[in-house]
């Protein structure tokens, strides 16, 4: 190694450890403070003068001219993560930025629950993480995010997997539902294309159907068999009949969703409605979870055609139209 380089590499070293001693002993923010975290937000591309205005603006800086010194010296000004952070008061310049070097923001965790329809969604963002719905709405119908995730149609409705999600407090629209589709295709079994194949259905009609379930079930052990009793019906051209997809065309005409529905709804006129048209709806009807895709994939083998629900959640499942009038009475008389 020639002298110079020796000379170079020494000095560059002395820097370093100077850096670090400074670094440890100049504080970011006013001596005696409680080291109470600050939030401090990084914006995107945001250059090292910025961040640095931002943390002078939070009363974080000690020196400023030191702290954009010391990031270039550990070479990380150009390195420096947006996001959302908190930063401990009195932090010392180097702590500051191996914080904003780290990339561990800030997070909020978000669950969604199975059985939400899009529009359910967009308002429980707007309340919880106060992003605009309509911003949401408009960041599921985006065609770039449509193609990624493979959805044969104008949103992405059926497809936004239920999931408790860790996000950045700073999250988008865009990034959120980004998320989302991404959750849904990786947790999407790839034996479950073969399955698809050996059905002769499209992953959209499973979804559509998946979503009927999910509007139907409340216990596990029950969804494979009410994915048969649907099932069986599309196998003899019987129409589905499914009020989930009643309250879903409902739910696009008020934006509201029907938790009871009465004769005349059934009379709603939607390609959803199952009553009035034959086969599956175009698309899902809400956001099944992986066990009610799974019953859609994999129906019971059982006979039933019809379902009524019990006060307690359950079912009663028949053959017959004669057997399902006799649940019905008994349902009544178990509610009087």
């Amino acid at each position: 190694m020639s002298s110079e380089r020796r000379t170079s590499l020494a000095i560059c070293v002395l820097l370093i450890c100077l850096a670090f001693v400074a670094g440890l002993s100049i504080g970011c923010g006013s001596p005696g403070l409680p080291a109470a975290p600050e939030r401090v937000t990084i914006p995107s591309g945001a250059s090292l003068g910025v961040v640095a205005d931002s943390l002078e603006a939070h009363g974080l800086l000690g020196s400023r001219s030191w702290f954009q010194l010391l990031a270039r010296i550990r070479r990380v000004d150009r390195n420096l993560q947006a996001g959302t952070y908190e930063i401990p008061r009195g932090s010392s310049a180097w702590k500051v930025l191996t914080i904003l070097a780290s990339g561990r923001v800030v997070v909020v965790r978000f669950t969604v629950p199975e059985g939400i329809t899009l529009l359910e969604l967009a308002g429980m963002v707007q309340d919880e993480l106060h992003i605009p719905a309509e911003s949401v709405l408009v960041a599921a119908s985006d065609p770039a995010v449509r193609r990624a995730v493979g959805v044969p149609a104008s949103t992405l409705e059926g497809y936004l997997l239920p999931e408790t999600y860790r996000l950045p407090l700073a999250v988008t629209a865009r990034e959120l539902v980004h998320r989302m589709g991404a959750e849904f295709l990786r947790q999407w079994d790839p034996s479950w294309d073969l399955r698809l194949d050996s059905l002769g259905w499209t992953r959209h009609q499973v979804m559509a159907l998946a979503s009927i379930v999910e509007g139907e079930a409340r216990h596990d052990e029950e969804r494979p068999v009410i994915a048969a009793v649907y099932a069986n019906r599309l196998r003899l051209m019987m129409p589905l009949q499914a009020d989930p997809t009643v309250q879903y065309a409902l739910q696009l005409r008020t934006g509201q969703r029907k938790p009871r529905l009465y004769f005349r709804d059934y009379e709603t006129k939607s390609p959803y409605n199952t009553y009035l048209h034959p086969g599956l709806p175009p698309g899902p009807v809400n956001s099944p979870g992986l066990a009610s895709i799974r019953a859609a994939l994999y129906p019971a083998q059982v006979p039933y055609l019809f379902f009524v629900a019990r006060p307690d959640g359950y079912h009663i499942f028949s053959r017959t139209l004669a057997e399902h009038n006799r649940a019905i009475r008994e349902v009544r008389r178990r509610k009087d």
